[in-house]
């Protein structure tokens, strides 16, 4: 019996050792997978890092009182659609630089569809040359989840880019958008990812 229990003692020994070794190894793949698949599926938002406002900036808020975003105070409420608020940084002869809008959910655009009805609701609004740069779909956000778009296309006056994500709360749903002409770009996507990234929605 001696030998029999040493055995036995030494295999539950070795069992632990095993569990513990492959509890660890699962963790750690488990980890890096991942990190492997949030990266793959949206590189181009790694700048998404939910977070309230840095101090001074100011709050733009709909009207109903459902979302609100964080804006510069050198940026000024500008006047778009009922129902919806409106922030831009004006240039000469008052030229849009840089320009964040939030309107509460409204029509068929869903988390699953949104890259494709952006697109196409550029488009039925007169843009021209509608190009899609990169999507992703469950990004984190201050208050719920949602899905972004990257995207550029042409008006009557420039080119322009733009980050537009449809974001879900608890109760509500909401587009945030944020866009700068195409040659102003690399000086406003810091400042439009910023905003972006403070949205909370109910």
């Amino acid at each position: 019996m001696e030998i029999s229990d040493r055995m036995i003692s030494g295999s539950r020994r070795l069992l632990v050792v095993a569990a513990t070794l492959a509890a660890i190894l699962g963790v750690w793949g488990g980890a890096a997978d991942a990190g492997a698949s949030v990266n793959a599926q949206a590189p181009a938002f790694r700048w998404l890092h939910p977070q309230p406002s840095p101090p001074g900036w100011k709050l733009a808020r709909l009207p109903s009182g459902a979302a609100t975003f964080a804006y510069p105070r050198t940026w000024r409420p500008i006047r778009t659609d009922p129902g919806t608020a409106s922030v831009a940084l004006l240039g000469h002869m008052r030229s849009i630089r840089g320009y964040l809008n939030l309107t509460p959910h409204q029509g068929a655009e869903t988390l699953a569809n949104w890259p494709s009805f952006r697109i196409e609701h550029l488009g039925d609004e007169g843009s021209t040359d509608v190009r899609l740069i990169a999507s992703a779909h469950g990004l984190s956000f201050r208050s719920g989840h949602g899905t972004c778009v990257i995207d550029s296309y042409r008006t009557s006056r420039a080119r322009y880019r733009e980050i537009a994500c449809l974001v879900a709360g608890a109760r509500t749903s909401s587009v945030i958008v944020g866009a700068a002409p195409s040659k102003t770009w690399a000086q406003q996507a810091k400042t439009l990812e910023r905003a972006i990234a403070s949205l909370r929605t109910d």
